[in-house]
């Protein structure tokens, strides 16, 4: 796990399973003087210790483009498009930065129109302290205007070292969180008692709420995306992105825009035999099969 060197892990005592072979045990990941930034988390653990799992459970029998709904979460892109893409982000993430700097604005500007993009919060937050904080400020921002909220996430995945600070103080991140929300409130002119008075609040419950909805759908990494339903997770290439994006737009009935990651390959070129001659182009038709003499 990749969990960074501040936090400490106590591990529970193990209890049996329903699994065969895996015990179930409890891990707790604290920050030292931050008890708000503590989970506790459960995990499988094999027999033998050898080996750590997590386990999640959820309906299969479900279509997940049902489940994952879209209409209350900005949007960028064509509000009516028929292939919508739902990504899980979270705002620390460095690969969730890198998925972003792909979908905007290289994703939307070659399907212009055809797709709509919406992130749903999954703030890993046994491994990223502030991601909670930086989603419920991003939420109160959404609640006023979908551009500034966008505003303030594009900040956010291009300077999240700036964020994090070089002492990894969380108190320091949270603050700087604050303010940079703010900030995208003057800029967006947004009404700054409504703002102020919802990140003072921090109210967890609509993104623990968006959390709980990942987990019941098997989501245990960021980004993780869904195109019209379909999973792609982890960081991955724009040539695996697009072409579920472009199978999407098919099943829909419509013709997806050429890319250098769908045109069909040219058909080789016969090699030269030893000893042959190349015979000149002819503009006479070459005599089609069954078409001339025997």
């Amino acid at each position: 796990m990749n969990v960074p060197s501040e936090y400490q892990i106590a591990v529970g005592q193990r209890t049996p399973s329903d699994i065969a072979g895996y015990d179930t045990v409890q891990i707790t990941f604290s920050l030292p003087g931050h008890p708000d930034h503590s989970q506790t988390i459960p995990f499988l653990i094999s027999k033998d210790g050898n080996t750590l799992a997590r386990l999640s459970k959820w309906d299969i029998s479900k279509d997940p483009a049902e489940m994952i709904p879209s209409s209350d979460r900005p949007v960028r892109g064509n509000p009516n498009a028929k292939v919508v893409i739902v990504n899980y982000d979270d705002l620390e993430c460095p690969y969730c930065a890198k998925m972003h700097a792909e979908l905007f604005p290289e994703t939307l500007d070659h399907y212009n129109g055809l797709v709509k993009i919406v992130y749903r919060d999954l703030p890993l937050e046994e491994i990223h302290p502030w991601a909670v904080h930086a989603a419920v400020d991003a939420n109160c921002i959404a609640a006023q205007s979908s551009p500034a909220y966008w505003g303030y996430v594009d900040y956010l995945h291009t300077h999240g070292q700036d964020v994090t600070g070089p002492d990894r103080d969380v108190k320091k991140s949270d603050a700087t969180l604050d303010k940079l929300a703010r900030a995208q409130g003057e800029v967006s002119k947004l009404d700054t008692a409504k703002l102020d008075a919802c990140i003072a609040k921090q109210d967890e419950s609509t993104v623990r709420a968006e959390m709980k909805q990942a987990d019941s759908l098997g989501i245990q990494q960021t980004p993780t995306i869904y195109v019209n339903g379909e999973m792609l997770a982890g960081a991955m290439p724009t040539s695996a992105l697009w072409a579920i994006i472009d199978r999407a737009l098919v099943s829909e009935g419509i013709t997806p825009p050429a890319s250098e990651y769908n045109q069909p390959a040219k058909p080789a070129q016969p090699a030269s035999q030893p000893g042959a001659v190349s015979q000149p182009e002819s503009k006479t038709p070459a005599a089609k099969p069954g078409a001339g003499g025997k």
